[in-house]
């Protein structure tokens, strides 16, 4: 067989390379986006539903069911967790080497596994009648509050419109009649009578109950410990997205085995395993014994100062990269190993169990029955808030670093001309004032009582 010439098969491998390198078509790029956005649409409808339902599975009247629940949203973030270790394994090392469709491959079987092993379960499901939406009576509380803005609010609660008898129009969403609370009493106006005939025939957007007015109330004394936890989301989002960059300039090798950057996300999966487990059967019983268990707001609190020492790992850690810093093939590298990474991730891991988990649990245990899912859509809304937060906060610190004398800025191309570290600085003491935001709020923070309004019910009916 007859060989080739050096100088043709030069030119074959540069025609390869630039079929490799050929931009997208608008067909492919718009099929790419619109896969994207399935994605985001398919976790925003799965992961409030999911948990939520999850949470349906067991009895809050039985006193070992409701500590099974409490325990629930730990062992959930483990197994969404742990089925993440394949993609920044196994995957992330295949798309490293090109093998970007199969890997994506893959990922469709594992999702088709997924819905498999969720209909298996369905018999055995507890499955409760859906009685409205949550979302309409909130916004009939609002518009019959400004229809009524000009009526003076009664002062006796006593005074103020509720059913008498529970049928399904009248009944909240929870299921269960709430008692007057004396915060936000602009809402009250939404239950406020203006004359008999009009109590004969009731308008729900212009004449609402007592507890449809409660209900909104709840969710507007969750709404500050929900923006705190968007700067949270903003230094857990460098998870997946700045700690990816320093690490391609780190050295990834481990003996024979290159280590892909994403890769390194594995050690956050473990932190979160591994605190779950070592908070429930550990840190419970001994607090349990000499003190009392934290409850869900101080657990927050913990989450928060646990990511302030993790984005100042994190910073630590550049400044040891920059000081190991070399150049190889034009692009900016370090003879530090990657593994000096470790830490800043458990660390994550660790607020993740804290902060998320628990606010996943607090938002469901603090809202009725039938907008327990608008809790937990507000928790992953969060993580969504903090990822736009993060993009906004580098598009600044780069717009303001870069303009002095010519400077590469904070976060460039090159991170060995840059200064990651200040960054994550930043984070660390936004996440510190966010923290001193959020003991004010938790302080203030007062819970619906619940107890309370089943009483006044029972006295009602009787």
């Amino acid at each position: 067989m007859p060989s080739v010439p050096s100088g043709i098969l030069r030119l074959r491998a540069r025609r390869e390379q630039t079929r490799a390198l050929q931009a997208p078509t608008r067909a492919q790029s718009l099929v790419f986006y619109i896969s994207i956005y399935q994605i985001a649409l398919g976790n925003g409808a799965y992961q409030p539903a999911v948990t939520t339902f999850g949470a349906d599975q067991f009895d809050e009247t039985d006193a070992d069911e409701r500590k099974s629940k409490s325990a629930f949203f730990g062992y959930f973030f483990v197994a969404n967790n742990l089925g993440g270790v394949l993609a920044v394994t196994a995957l992330a090392y295949m798309e490293d080497k090109g093998e970007w469709v199969l890997a994506f491959w893959i990922s469709t079987a594992a999702a088709l596994v997924g819905v498999v092993l969720f209909a298996l379960g369905t018999l055995r499901y507890r499955h409760f009648v859906p009685n409205g939406n949550g979302i309409i009576s909130v916004c009939q509380v609002i518009a019959a509050a400004i229809k009524n803005r000009h009526v003076k609010t009664p002062q006796h609660a006593q005074d103020l419109y509720e059913e008498v008898t529970i049928t399904d129009d009248n009944k909240g969403f929870g299921g269960r009649k709430m008692v007057h609370t004396p915060d936000y009493r602009c809402l009250d106006k939404a239950a406020v009578v203006k004359d008999d005939g009009h109590r004969q025939r009731r308008q729900p957007w212009s004449l609402c109950t007592v507890t449809q007015v409660e209900e909104l109330k709840c969710i507007l004394r969750l709404a500050p410990i929900w923006l705190c936890s968007i700067l949270y989301s903003t230094a857990y989002s460098q998870m997946s997205s700045v700690f990816i960059e320093q690490a391609q300039a780190m050295d990834g090798s481990l003996w024979k085995l290159k280590i892909p950057p994403a890769g390194m996300g594995v050690f956050e999966i473990l932190g979160v395993t591994a605190f779950v487990f070592i908070y429930r059967f550990c840190i419970v019983k001994i607090l349990s014994k000499v003190w009392r268990e934290p409850s869900e707001l101080q657990r927050m609190g913990i989450g928060l100062v646990i990511s302030t020492l993790a984005m100042i790992m994190s910073g630590a850690v550049e400044q040891q990269r920059l000081k190991h810093a070399t150049t190889t093939r034009n692009q900016a590298s370090s003879s530090l190993t990657m593994l000096w990474q470790i830490p800043q991730y458990v660390l994550i891991g660790a607020s993740e169990v804290f902060m998320y988990v628990t606010m996943t649990e607090f938002f469901n245990d603090q809202l009725p029955e039938g907008l327990r899912s608008l809790g937990s859509a507000m928790s992953v809304a969060s993580m969504s808030a903090g990822n736009f937060a993060s993009s906004l906060l580098v598009t600044l610190v780069m717009a303001v670093t870069c303009c002095k004398g010519g400077q590469a800025g904070w976060i460039p191309q090159d991170l060995n001309r840059g200064h990651v570290d200040r960054f994550f600085f930043v984070i660390a003491l936004l996440n510190a004032t966010d923290l001193l935001a959020f003991v004010v709020f938790a302080k203030r923070y007062r819970p619906a009582a619940g107890g309370a309004a089943d009483d006044r019910n029972d006295g009602a009916e009787s």
